[in-house]
């Protein structure tokens, strides 16, 4: 089981509470666990990553094991303890702007 962490907007979207528990097949892949979760979440399809493009929404970053994996290949393996269940992959959305 691959645990996910939704950023708040999103879980109400989705209609959960806490983190999300994923079956994905190996390789576990970002592309594999977000393939997993707008097929059982399909409410989700286009907000974490471009619905044609499946490329990574700008403002939306992804973290496991004290480590930012937002640059990373979609088709890169994820952290084992990620793979294991050990340690949750965090979708996060980042903020913008600054002070004047």
């Amino acid at each position: 089981m691959i645990r996910v962490t939704l950023p708040a907007h999103l879980r109400t979207l989705a209609h959960v509470n806490g983190e999300v528990k994923l079956d994905v097949a190996e390789p576990v892949t970002q592309r594999a666990v977000l393939d997993a979760l707008e097929a059982t979440y399909p409410m989700l399809s286009g907000t974490i990553r471009d619905q044609a493009t499946k490329e990574r929404r700008a403002f939306i970053r992804f973290f496991a094991c004290q480590e930012d994996l937002s640059n990373e290949s979609p088709d890169a393996p994820l952290p084992e303890a990620v793979v294991n269940g050990v340690e949750p992959l965090m979708i996060v959305g980042a903020m913008a702007g600054g002070s004047r």
